[in-house]
Parts: C-alpha cells; sequence; structure tokens
C-alpha cells in the first residue's frame, strides 16, 4: 500500500506535483506523467461551491484507461466523457493512466498516490474512480490502480470517504470477475449515462450525503441502468454451474439495461481532441461517423452489443472534422466505426471532404475494410491528399465454410476481385487479417489462408506486371465473448492453437516463390487462453485476478509483461477450493439452458435469437445484414426503445475555404 498518511496530511484535491517530480527523472518516458496535453482542462476544485450547509455541491471524476499513456490517452471513450463532464458546471473531470513498473516501484517507495495527468490531484481524493475497460486484460492495471490510490480493492471494505469505482467499456458488458473489486459498472454508450450519474451522486451530495455510500449506490441502482454487484446474489448449482443470480434488496431490477445514444448529432464529441505530449499509438484525429453495426459477425461482441446501427449526418461529420482540426492541428483524420465504408453516405463523405482539403497536407483514412464494402473510386478519394500506403481486409476465417460459420459474407472471388482492383490500382501492399480457432475449424481451414494468399500475391503480380508485391497476413486466436451466438462454444486450448499456427506457417514458407512475399503475424494461444477465463468468467474468477495481481501481473496486454504460468498457478490456488479448473470457463462448451454469468446483464439481444444464430453457425446458414433486409428479430430495438438510422439524408458537405 501508499503511505496514505501522507495522503491525509494534504488538502483534498491539492495537487503532489511536488512530490511526483523528483521521481520523474528516475523512470523512462516521464513526459508521459506531466499533463499538460493541449485541449487538457484542469477546473478549479471547488468550480460548485458549497450549499448552504456546508455540503459540496461539486461531483469529481477520475477517468481511467488500465494501461499506458501512449495506448490510453487516443481512447474516443475516455475523450468523449472527459469533455461532456467537462462541460457541466458542477463537475470536474481528470485523467489518469498505468504507471509504468518503474514509477510505480517508486511511488510505493515515497508514499506517492494515485495521480491524474490534469491536475496531479490523488486519485483518492475524487468522488467517482471511473475505469473504462476495452479489453479484460487491463483488469490487473486497475488493482494497481487502486491500492496506489489508498483504496481497499474490494468493495466490501470501502467506506464513505472513498471514490465509488464504476467500470464501463466493452468488456463491463460482462463485469462479473472484476464485481468484488466494483461498485458499479454502467453498460453501453456513456454519454447520457455519466450525466445522469453525475445528477443522482451530486442531488445526495447537496442533501449532506445520507446514508453513506450505500445509500447513494442504492440510487443509481434503482434507475435500472446501474449495475451494484453488491446487491445480487449468486446461488450454484453441485456441478459448479449458476443457478441463479437475484437481487438482494427492493426496488432492485432483475436486469441491468444497457444506454444507448440515438442521434449522434446531438452529440459530436470529443469537439477538441486531446493531443498528446509525447508519442501515442495513434498519431491522428478521430472522428466516428456511426456507432453499431448489424453485419451479424457471430464472433464480434462490438458489433453485437452496439446495436443498433446509428449514423452521423454528413453534415455532422464535416463538422467535426472541422473543429477538430482546427483546434489539434492534426493533418490526419480517421473516420471511424466498426465497418466504416459501410456509411449510407460513405462515398460523398470521402468525396466532399477530400475535396474540401484538396491542396493541403490534410489526408483522410479507413480501419479495416470490409471486402464487399471496398471500392478503387472510394480508396482514391482517401489517398486524395495523403500517401497511399497499405490496404487492410479481414476475411476472418481461412475459407468458404468457415466464413459461413461466422457469418462474414465474402467470398474467394470477392476477395480476389478486390485485391486485384488495388493492386491494378497502384497498391503494393495488403494486409490480411484471420482468426484461428473458431467454432467448428479444423487444420484443413486454417490451411486454406495459406493458399489465398498465394493467390493474392499471383493476382497482384498479374495485373500489376511487378513481383514487389506484398501480402502480410495477420493472425489473432479467437476469444468467445458474452452477448454473442459464439458465447456457449468451447474456446481451442492454447497448445491446440500453436500447432494449427505451426502448420500454417510451414505451409506459407514452404514454397519459395511466396515466401519472401508473404509476411506472417500471429499471437501464440497463451494470452487467448487467460481473455478467455477472464471474458467469460464468473466472480470466482475474481480470486485468480487478484491472486494474480499479488503474485506480479500488470499490464497483461503486454507481450513483455505476460505471464501464462503465473496466471495458470494463480487459477489453479484460486479455483481449485470451488472444484473448478481454467479449462472449466475456457474449453467447455455451454449449454442451452445454462444460466450465464452476464444474463443479468441486458444488451438488447433476446437470448433465443442468439441461440438460433448458434445453431445457424453450426448449420453454416448465413443470415443478411438487418440495415437493407426485414427485421431479423434480434430484440434490440423494441427493447431498448431504439431504431436503426441511417442515410441518405440528402445532405452535401458545405463548402469551406480551408485556410
Amino acid at each position: 500500500m501508499t503511505g496514505t498518511d501522507e495522503d491525509r496530511r494534504r488538502t483534498r484535491g491539492e495537487s503532489i506535483f511536488g512530490d511526483l517530480e523528483p521521481l520523474l527523472e528516475q523512470v523512462s518516458k516521464p513526459v508521459q506523467y506531466v499533463g499538460g496535453e493541449l485541449n487538457s482542462q484542469v477546473k478549479d476544485w471547488d468550480v460548485a461551491g458549497f450549499g448552504p450547509d456546508g455540503q459540496e455541491l461539486t461531483v469529481r471524476w477520475a477517468l481511467m484507461y488500465p494501461d499506458a499513456y501512449e495506448i490510453g490517452l487516443p481512447n474516443q471513450g475516455v475523450m468523449i466523457l472527459y469533455e461532456v463532464l467537462n462541460e457541466q458546471p458542477v463537475a470536474l473531470a481528470e485523467r489518469t493512466y498505468s504507471a509504468w513498473p518503474d514509477l510505480e516501484e517508486l511511488m510505493r517507495e515515497q508514499g506517492v498516490p494515485q495521480f491524474t495527468v490534469d491536475g496531479h490531484r490523488a486519485v483518492g481524493d475524487f468522488d467517482v474512480f471511473g475505469i473504462s475497460f476495452s479489453t479484460e486484460l487491463g483488469y490487473t492495471n486497475m488493482l494497481t490502480a487502486l491500492d496506489l490510490a489508498g483504496i481497499p480493492l474490494r468493495a466490501a471494505d470501502r467506506t464513505d470517504e472513498h471514490p465509488i469505482v464504476i467500470a464501463g467499456g466493452h468488456a463491463a458488458f460482462n463485469p462479473e470477475p472484476v464485481a468484488d473489486f466494483l461498485d458499479a459498472a454502467i453498460v453501453g454508450d456513456g454519454e447520457e449515462a455519466v450525466l445522469a450519474a453525475t445528477s443522482i451522486i451530486g442531488g445526495w451530495k447537496a442533501e449532506g450525503s445520507p446514508g453513506g455510500r450505500d445509500e447513494v449506490l442504492l440510487r443509481l441502482a434503482r434507475t435500472g441502468g446501474v449495475y451494484v454487484p453488491a446487491f445480487y446474489d449468486l446461488d450454484y448449482l453441485p456441478d459448479g454451474r449458476i443457478q441463479r443470480v437475484v437481487p438482494n434488496r427492493s426496488g432492485i431490477p432483475w436486469r441491468v439495461s444497457k444506454h444507448t445514444v440515438m442521434d449522434l448529432d446531438s452529440w459530436p464529441y470529443p469537439k477538441t481532441p486531446l493531443v498528446p505530449v509525447t508519442e501515442s499509438v495513434h498519431e491522428r484525429m478521430s472522428v466516428e461517423i456511426f456507432r453499431g453495426c448489424t453485419r451479424g459477425c457471430r464472433f464480434c461482441q462490438a458489433g453485437m452489443i452496439t446495436r443498433p446501427v446509428r449514423e452521423r449526418s454528413i453534415e455532422g461529420i464535416g463538422a467535426m472534422v472541422q473543429q477538430g482540426l482546427q483546434s489539434t492541428g492534426y493533418e490526419e483524420v480517421g473516420l471511424l466505426s466498426l465497418s466504416s465504408a459501410d456509411h449510407s453516405e460513405i462515398a460523398d463523405v470521402a468525396k466532399g471532404l477530400a475535396d474540401r482539403y484538396e491542396g493541403t497536407n490534410t489526408s483522410l483514412s479507413l480501419p479495416s475494410t470490409r471486402v464487399d464494402a471496398f471500392n478503387i473510386d472510394l480508396a482514391n478519394e482517401l489517398t486524395r491528399n495523403g500517401r497511399r500506403s497499405g490496404l487492410t481486409f479481414a476475411p476472418e476465417g481461412g475459407s468458404e465454410r468457415m466464413r459461413r460459420v461466422i457469418n462474414k459474407m465474402v467470398s474467394e472471388e470477392d476477395l480476389i476481385r478486390t485485391v486485384a482492383a488495388a493492386y491494378g490500382a497502384g497498391w503494393r501492399q495488403v494486409k490480411l487479417y484471420f482468426m484461428c480457432g473458431l467454432p467448428t475449424e479444423t487444420d484443413e481451414d486454417v490451411l486454406q489462408i495459406a493458399e489465398l494468399a498465394k493467390k493474392v500475391i499471383d493476382t497482384g503480380r498479374e495485373v500489376s506486371g511487378r513481383k514487389d508485391i506484398r501480402c502480410t497476413v495477420s493472425i489473432g486466436g479467437f476469444v468467445p465473448k458474452a452477448h454473442t451466438p459464439f458465447q456457449w462454444a468451447a474456446q481451442l486450448g492454447a497448445e491446440e492453437t500453436d500447432a494449427r499456427l505451426t502448420k500454417l506457417r510451414e505451409a506459407i514458407r514452404a514454397d519459395r516463390r511466396y515466401g519472401s512475399a508473404i509476411g506472417f503475424r500471429y499471437h501464440d494461444g497463451q494470452p487467448g487462453i487467460v481473455e478467455g477465463l477472464l471474458s467469460r468468467g464468473d466472480r470466482r474468477v475474481g480470486g485468480v485476478i487478484e491472486a494474480v495481481w499479488r503474485a506480479g501481473a500488470r499490464f497483461d496486454g503486454w507481450s513483455e509483461h505476460f505471464d501464462y504460468e503465473r496466471w495458470m498457478a494463480a487459477g489453479e490456488t484460486a479455483l481449485v477450493p470451488h472444484g473448478l479448473d481454467v479449462a472449466w470457463f475456457t474449453t467447455r462448451e455451454r449449454g442451452e439452458t445454462e444460466v450465464l454469468p452476464w444474463d443479468h446483464i441486458d444488451s438488447g439481444l433476446d437470448k433465443e435469437w442468439l441461440w438460433d444464430d448458434w445453431q445457424d453457425a453450426l448449420d453454416g446458414r448465413e443470415v443478411d445484414d438487418c440495415r437493407w433486409t426485414p427485421c431479423f428479430d434480434c430484440g434490440v430495438c423494441p427493447q431498448m426503445n431504439t431504431e436503426i438510422q441511417i442515410g441518405p439524408t440528402g445532405k452535401k458537405l458545405l463548402p469551406l475555404t480551408v485556410v
């Protein structure tokens, strides 16, 4: 633990930079801890003042992305909430990131607590500690931050003096593995949710904080949109499966609903994106052009939990790009979504922005593009003002049979036709992303990836007349996720995954005609098993997380810090008393009637629909995108009172003079 006695001698909200600064000259990348980024904010600690009886009125949020600064700062979710909260006259928000092990060690020695990079205030001084999880591999970093902040790891041990610890992000759709460490979780879109939570917490503080943290958590939980694990009890069957999850307080809902923001044009955030003071993973300004996806890829949690599709209008996109560029000075704009080329007006968006910024140094980019949504005209517009780099496509499955299983409706003919057009138009490099370990997959399905890559090279050489054609094959291990049709699937073991990938590597390298032209990148199967344990675990997995953290686990998403054997040892220590092991949570297939740890978290998806889609997967049946076909009754729109919002709007980008 940190020197919390020292913390208590400070005034709440006082900067600790004087204690931190001497440590920075002793660590790597000290600039990541100093703050002061362009468009960052440091509001007055008592911005909303005090009530007539002296009660505090300001609601203070410490927002964390539980990874290194270079990964966390570009995160759109945290950046949006930071700005939304700081616009409120009664709230302030500051950011904190994970300290590298070198600084963590010094902080413990010198009694320096977890701090924000904006005001360098102690995280333990804030009302709310909000943590955004895009991946489960950040859980141990959360425990480090709690411990450094002087906040008890387990929610049951916290007092009224400690912040309310709230999790969000995609991983929060199964909060059970970290339930013991959380006071609450909010699932879905955060913009309206954090404002609603701020209003409830602010009202409670204005009343003098009656009933302490238990009362404010009750108020949050009774809204139906905030999950408080302490208000739910779990019963287990003799074989280890969950029997039921039941509320233990009156007025607590049986299921907690996700939040969905409609009309994205009303939420044009971030308006003034943060510009990092040091290198980060994304050196660009990003604009989310739509939210949600209904392509129905059965492995994709993000596509399932963010339904329905909600497009930002072409005018809204143009305004955000203009303001973002003016406020940041970036020269690249990323048009983000789960499948950006699927925006109903993407051609007009790309052409309008390329016209607007022609002759400038401003370039446009799309993330990984679906093979069947790509066309050369779009690609040419995106590269008109910038450099022509490689193209990335994600067929996901090596064989057509596998692509039917995962509902990735891309034929080999589609892929070859697309890469032929790209190579013929002057591109020299294509990256293809696949997964290994998908349900029903065989060695032969994976070896088809090598054959596909060879055909891509042959096609590129033929249409371009050149030999310097490159194709990079990137392989990720499949991890079943909650709220997807594959949530019942057995995960492929680490050794089996590695064996399959070894065969693929040998198949690619066996033919010298392609050896240097085809790059091969892959992750071994071990991190996927740990991610699988955390993604489908229940509360009993919390003991594993705490045990592995106490054994030294940090930054598990980084290969140089990840230690598989340490995780397996912690799993044995924590799960054996329950009669379970890691395989029970990972490589075991679930049955239709099993109560899943996340069943009380309502993503809007009907469980029967998900099961039927799982059966369709096993039979190799494909399902169309419901944007363009009749509804398939997945349940999201009626249950969440939402609807698909897409163009065309009939509007065009307003012509602007670029200075």
